[in-house]
């Protein structure tokens, strides 16, 4: 993985990413009291940041955290890290904790502290030709996250040991199963593809609403047929294709589950559209507003 890019805003600042520091005392470090979120920039424009603010929004009030900017205020903030950064293809990560008391208890500390935010970027992950041409593999796993999965909270042992059973056989992603139902990737969303129709889980405490998933949908809305529904393992297992998606990423293919190609074992043709519709997008969004 490339190296992240050399500035950061931390608190307030503009500063070099290795000189960055925070305090140990930071709720985020003591219990994963934070939020975050991840969005692409393509040309130094940012994609879908006003449903990427909102979600984040949404986990801040769900955590009981005031927001600490409005989406313009972010706006400013992020496109000044951009071009600090040179602009062009990247990734911006986004976190805002409860921020730092002194000492270390449970409940909120009383009068409220000033929220901490930390935002970096990164070079945008390439799709290479050889996923074009062969996909990419994963591995089921039993779900054991709490059940509030629609936070994106930075609190996600869970989700790093679900994506190291992944790579310790293998795969790049690990496909998460409840109780006989499909879920989602441990950082991904996930779609089913039989017999031409697109399916995905729908939205609910056990999932990430996916603001790339999102997308998808928008752009097969009258070019393919699709249903928001459950999807239960042994359909995942006979599909045609299958599908992740995720900010830095796009809609990748996946063409190999356990082991076990899927479908034909090369990305299908449906894919092939949506991520020609994915292009089509960001070409025609170039230069336009982002807020």
């Amino acid at each position: 993985m490339a190296e992240p890019l050399p500035v950061c805003y931390l608190n307030g600042e503009y500063q070099k990413l290795r000189d960055a520091r925070v305090s140990p005392l930071d709720r985020a470090f003591l219990f994963g009291d934070s939020v975050y979120e991840v969005l692409p920039v393509f040309g130094g424009r940012m994609f879908r940041f006003r449903e990427h603010f909102d979600r984040l929004a949404r986990s801040l009030n769900e955590i009981r955290i005031p927001s600490p900017h409005t989406h313009a205020q972010w706006l400013e903030i992020l496109d000044d890290l951009i071009r600090r950064n040179g602009g062009g293809d990247m990734y911006v990560y986004v976190q805002v904790t409860r921020g730092m008391e002194y000492g270390r208890n449970h409940a909120f500390p009383v009068p409220p502290v000033a929220a901490g935010i930390f935002a970096m970027a990164s070079p945008l992950p390439v799709l290479t030709d050889e996923l074009r041409a062969n996909g990419m593999s994963a591995i089921t796993v039993e779900d054991f996250r709490w059940n509030r999965c629609d936070i994106k909270s930075t609190a996600l042992l869970a989700n790093v040991l679900m994506k190291q059973r992944a790579a310790d056989a293998g795969a790049q992603e690990a496909i998460i199963v409840r109780e006989g139902d499909v879920l989602e990737g441990s950082s991904t969303s996930i779609f089913v593809v039989s017999k031409g129709a697109i399916a995905t889980p729908p939205n609910s405490s056990r999932i990430l609403p996916g603001t790339t998933r999102d997308v998808a949908l928008e752009l097969a809305d009258g070019a393919m047929q699709v249903t928001i529904r459950r999807i239960g393992i042994d359909e995942l297992r006979a599909a045609d294709e299958v599908w992740i998606s995720a900010a830095t990423r796009d809609v990748i293919p996946v063409t190999r589950i356990d082991g076990q190609p899927v479908g034909t074992g090369k990305p299908g043709p449906l894919w092939k559209r949506m991520n020609e519709s994915f292009n089509t997008l960001r070409a025609r969004l170039a230069g336009t507003p982002v807020l």
